[in-house]
């Protein structure tokens, strides 16, 4: 794991792989709301945005697919993969040319906000990402750049369980994940361990003082 990374790159990696994250789980969530607001519970869209911050307004199934992937506000895909390619762009050195290339091609997909959202268009997106994350795992020998992508990936894995008040026990494993790869970047460092008790709030506060002190230390 020999490689000097600067603090900027160290935390564009982060947020590159925290932004492609949130992008997949949104999308898993919006298929698993959509199924629902046509079989039982119209409003379980807006039920599942609320819990994201955002006040969601649909009028029907494929009209909620639309809204939630191009709507105006601030968890639409478009800006979330347009964060991710800025993202990427500062680290570009220091990431795989082909996942470069493939998170290229998502960003011009969903650039296209005059589409119909359909289920495959929805699929096609999910494709690319996991492509993407593929391409970026596929190294024999991990460096530190691998490591803030995959942490970054963890750490929104966490936050977006939690946001969408799901069960701790799924974020636990995820989190002994995570204090893995910190142990791995920061050997000397001591942390605090989680505990299952612990707030969404006092989590991440836990989480980001981890995160903020490896990069420090990059």
């Amino acid at each position: 794991m020999e490689q000097l990374l600067t603090a900027n790159v160290a935390t564009n990696l982060y947020w590159f792989g925290r932004y492609l994250e949130r992008i997949e789980a949104t999308l898993l969530e919006v298929v698993t709301a959509f199924d629902k607001i046509i079989d039982t519970d119209k409003n379980c869209g807006k039920e599942m945005y609320k819990k994201l911050g955002v006040d969601l307004e649909y009028s029907s199934a494929k009209n909620f697919l639309n809204e939630a992937v191009f709507g105006n506000h601030h968890a639409n895909l478009h800006t979330l993969i347009n964060f991710a390619k800025e993202n990427a762009i500062i680290s570009r050195t220091n990431m795989d040319t082909e996942a470069f290339g493939s998170v290229v091609e998502l960003t011009n997909l969903l650039k296209q906000s005059g589409l119909e959202i359909d289920c495959r268009f929805v699929d096609n997106v999910l494709s690319l990402i996991s492509e993407i994350w593929g391409e970026l795992t596929r190294k024999q020998h991990r460096q530190a750049s691998d490591y803030f992508i995959r942490l970054g990936k963890l750490v929104e894995k966490v936050d977006f369980h939690l946001r969408l008040g799901k069960n701790k026990e799924f974020s636990l494993v995820v989190m002994e994940e995570i204090d893995k790869i910190v142990t791995i970047l920061a050997p000397n460092s001591k942390f605090n361990p989680h505990d299952k008790n612990d707030s969404h709030e006092v989590i991440m506060n836990s989480i980001n003082a981890k995160i903020n002190k490896i990069i420090v230390e990059v």
